[in-house]
């Protein structure tokens, strides 16, 4: 039996970057004889075990043939006669095919020192072609790592399989694990990048590849297009360490704009009401979790009306507590707060305004804490229930209204 560590902590460390989890494969050992060592099998599909002690993962050496369409359609060998340069061979790229001995000599049958120092990610083999989610990991890769580019060898494999129709094959679990891990990414414009690159994007998310050419609106920056505004929020939204929610309600926050007919542009007439219905839909479509989904309907519906408050031409309190009300405000303060991260990223997405002010945040949490002031429970207490909600609709509409003539004469 011999133990090799493998795959993307090689990769990571060789970089410099810190590893988090760490994977092995056995060589010349059985499913039997591991147990017997006190591994705890995990696998369901293929032989993999835990450490003992680690809990790290362990799979025996194995091969894979093609069976069907889609990345299921694998069957699985594995057999002590499968040597690591095998095991290897059907990983995705050559900088995450290499593998490290107990003794740290390195194992690269495939050159991915190689294209490590040269920042490039190239497939290993012809057997690439056989798994669509590797177009995926292509792109989330991309996206945690910005000085990387794809080989063109590569780029035209992945190509190919979308003409072949293997990205139509994805589970809808795994495109959104992947679009997840890809948007929390250091710049995840470079995963729309790449699958727009190589056509997968139209199959995978129509909704944001529709975007690309529609013109933006003429009163924020009409010199570029919807989708290249919508990127350049994203990887603002990230450069702050925004959360996921937020960062998915960034990418389809201006989604209705695809909708619009060209004899509007570059005008958007309704594109929030427009947008929700798309975004509800690409939700069910993926199974995006509830919390991400009600961010993005929430900032596709209403960061239209954030951005037109000012305190020059500050809203009547009505319209601020039917606002505050409509966006669930007052219960939780905390998903408004992460609204206001996508407003402000939608307001910085588009080269050279990264750093202008967004005074609408500040005068809204300022409003947001008076009318929360309100002691919502003393009036239920004095209150027919039927009453309740218009009683402390009004008292927080007063409350404003004091705050505001304090302002003006204080």
């Amino acid at each position: 039996m011999e133990i090799y560590a493998v795959g993307g902590a090689i990769r990571d460390e060789m970089l410099g970057l810190p590893v988090a989890d760490r994977d092995y494969v056995v060589v010349g050992a059985t499913a039997e004889e591991m147990v017997a060592q006190g591994f705890l099998p995990v696998g369901r599909d293929f032989p993999v075990f835990l450490h003992p002690v680690t809990h790290e993962e362990y799979a025996l050496a194995r091969t894979e043939r093609k069976s069907g369409r889609g990345y299921q359609g694998f069957v699985v060998y594995a057999n002590p006669e499968v040597s690591l340069e095998e095991d290897l061979a059907r990983r995705d790229f050559t900088v995450n095919a290499m593998a490290q001995a107990a003794d740290g000599s390195l194992i690269d049958p495939y050159g991915g020192q190689a294209d490590l120092s040269a920042r490039v990610f190239r497939h290993v083999g012809a057997a690439f072609v056989e798994d669509p989610v590797r177009i995926l990991r292509a792109a989330r890769f991309m996206a945690r790592f910005p000085d990387f580019v794809v080989a063109p060898e590569t780029m035209s494999l992945m190509r190919q399989m979308v003409i072949n129709g293997e990205v139509d094959q994805l589970v809808p679990e795994r495109v959104w694990q992947e679009l997840a891990r890809g948007l929390m990414a250091e710049k995840p414009s470079r995963l729309f990048d790449v699958l727009r690159d190589c056509g997968a994007l139209k199959h995978l998310l129509p909704e944001i590849d529709a975007l690309f050419g529609v013109p933006q609106s003429p009163e924020y920056h009409p010199e570029i297009d919807v989708g290249l505004h919508t990127m350049l929020a994203l990887d603002y939204s990230a450069s702050q360490g925004d959360e996921l929610a937020v960062r998915f309600a960034v990418l389809l926050h201006d989604i209705g704009k695809a909708q619009t007919p060209d004899s509007c542009w570059p005008h958007h007439p309704g594109h929030e009401q427009a947008g929700v219905v798309l975004v509800k839909r690409l939700c069910a479509r993926l199974r995006v979790p509830g919390n991400c989904r009600d961010l993005a309907v929430l900032a596709t519906a209403y960061h239209g009306q954030i951005h037109h408050v000012s305190s020059a031409c500050a809203p009547q309190p009505e319209v601020l507590v039917h606002l505050f009300e409509r966006v669930d405000a007052f219960r939780r303060p905390q998903r408004f707060e992460a609204l206001l991260k996508v407003c402000v990223a939608d307001a910085r997405g588009r080269a050279g305004y990264a750093q202008c002010a967004y005074p609408q945040a500040e005068l809204l949490r300022a409003k947001l804490a008076c009318a929360r002031s309100v002691d919502a429970g003393a009036i239920a207490a004095q209150t027919d229930p039927a009453h309740i909600a218009a009683r402390v609709h009004v008292a927080r509409v007063r409350k404003l209204e004091q705050m505001m003539l304090d302002m003006n004469f204080g």
